[in-house]
């Protein structure tokens, strides 16, 4: 996210939202709690930028473990960091989580194809029983629940590729993403969520799929993101080719 995309909404003395002071047991996690619920609410809509100050005022705290827990929800993709003017609740554009995706589905095609290389009886019995509880439960849960644990399926696969750089950087890349669908429900409603089965995903790292790894990934994002390789390689092969095509008739 751009320093002139952000659409900022101060949180300052005239804002209409506040928070209840907190106990001092737990401290650290009663914050991320707070501020994580305010998000995920709506209570701190994307692009409002927290005021520090403010916030340990309201919570009756001082600013170093207040950092602390900010910290631990930009490492959760829920608030980003912007130099020389502090934090925000993550906002991206269609374009940008365009971008990403298409990263994305670079990446994971990779990911799928080495852990099906490299899966042990183990590690495809803890994939298997996180992929059938999404299919089990996924109707009963909330968003925040559901994108937990589709982000915990995604980053098994990644975990079990045998490169740890391929976890590091998927994670590092879909954290922002996954907050953001929570917050902006871009996704479809959680009642047809369900339908965007991992179980594609499954079958391909046992062997059992007849389609390839960006089939069957392309597919998987598609159903909840529109145009997911719009900035991929082989989207801008395929239109360009078009185009020629018709060019030529």
């Amino acid at each position: 996210m751009s320093e002139e995309q952000i659409a900022v909404t101060p949180l300052d003395a005239d804002s209409d939202v506040s928070f209840e002071p907190i106990e001092t047991t737990t401290l650290n996690e009663r914050v991320v709690q707070v501020v994580r619920d305010a998000i995920l609410t709506g209570k701190l809509r994307p692009g409002t930028r927290l005021n520090e100050t403010r916030l340990a005022r309201e919570l009756r705290m001082s600013r170093i473990p207040l950092r602390e827990a900010l910290q631990r929800l930009e490492e959760q993709g829920l608030l980003v960091n912007v130099p020389r003017k502090g934090r925000f609740v993550v906002s991206l554009t269609d374009e940008e989580v365009q971008k990403i995706n298409s990263v994305r589905l670079l990446l994971e095609v990779e990911a799928l194809t080495l852990c099906r290389a490299k899966i042990v009886r183990s590690q495809e019995a803890e994939l298997a029983s996180l992929v059938y509880k999404w299919e089990d439960n996924i109707s009963a849960m909330n968003a925040s629940e559901g994108a937990e644990l589709d982000s915990h399926i995604h980053q098994t696969i990644w975990s079990f590729t045998g490169n740890e750089y391929i976890l590091k950087t998927l994670t590092s890349l879909t954290r922002p993403l996954f907050a953001h669908r929570v917050i902006r429900k871009l996704n479809v409603e959680l009642t047809q969520w369900g339908h965007n089965s991992h179980i594609p995903l499954l079958e391909f790292v046992q062997n059992k799929s007849n389609n390839s790894a960006r089939e069957v990934m392309l597919k998987h994002l598609q159903f909840g993101w529109e145009n997911p390789d719009r900035f991929s390689s082989g989207y801008v092969e395929e239109h360009l080719a078009e185009s020629r095509s018709e060019a030529n008739e």
